[in-house]
């Protein structure tokens, strides 16, 4: 049996996907998303690696550019820790028919490789119980791609599902937001943009994005009584790419 070397902490939800109202799921409690730049100081601090962490920032960087060059070739990628490959989406009518990227996508795929699986025998939950719970986004559907918790469209629509989500209230501040994982810029979804609002449901427009990556934000002061004095904000615990 292996030792347990890591706790992770979750707390329990609603299941906003049944209609069952006795199940939860369990949203892991994390504490930030880590970058490159991140896990080398942290490799180097704990003194698993031997090369300074600009060193291994400059080899990673190299290494995740070169698979990123290799998966554009059609190749697909198995590190151990993860597999990758690129994947056509979209139906052809014919055999004849050409690629068309109006009607076609092209995506990447990555699912955890056997030796990052068998790190979860290390791992220990710890549920800290029911949490408490103003706006929850529980999926998000890129509506052109049918992608789920993966993918955005820019100026397509994207389909937000979750508990007390509409926007409401008379705060500047209420609104859907897209903020950028690398530089922090935050892009607001206008309001003539918001196809869909329920409290359950929202669909927006995404907004013309640059590739890159997203977390997403719903502040409002909807609640199931009297609205709130002050603003709430929901984040999505999953990061949301544009290619």
């Amino acid at each position: 049996m292996s030792t347990i070397l890591h706790k992770i902490k979750a707390w329990l939800y609603d299941n906003l996907l049944t209609e069952n109202p006795n199940d939860y799921v369990a949203r892991v409690n994390s504490e930030r998303s880590l970058g490159v730049t991140d896990i080398c100081e942290s490799a180097v601090a704990r003194g698993g690696a031997d090369v300074s962490a600009a060193a291994m920032e400059h080899a990673v960087n190299l290494f995740l550019k070169e698979m990123g060059y290799r998966l554009c070739d059609g190749f697909s990628i198995n590190t151990g820790w993860f597999t990758a490959s690129v994947h056509i989406k979209g139906v052809f009518d014919s055999p004849n028919e050409a690629f068309d990227p109006k009607k076609h996508t092209l995506l990447f795929e990555f699912h955890q490789g056997s030796t990052l699986r068998k790190e979860l025998e290390t791992v220990t939950v710890d549920i800290l119980g029911v949490a408490e719970t103003g706006a929850v986004i529980a999926q998000v559907v890129d509506v052109k791609t049918g992608s789920v918790n993966d993918m955005l469209t820019p100026n397509r629509n994207l389909k937000i599902s979750g508990h007390k989500l509409k926007i409401a209230g008379d705060s500047a501040d209420n609104g859907v937001y897209f903020v950028n994982q690398v530089g922090g810029g935050r892009t607001k979804v206008d309001a003539s943009d918001i196809v869909v609002n329920n409290p359950s449901e929202l669909i927006v427009v995404t907004p013309a994005l640059a590739a890159g990556t997203y977390s997403l934000e719903i502040t409002t002061q909807y609640s199931s009584g009297p609205l709130l004095k002050q603003p709430r904000t929901a984040v999505f615990d999953k990061i949301l790419t544009v290619q």
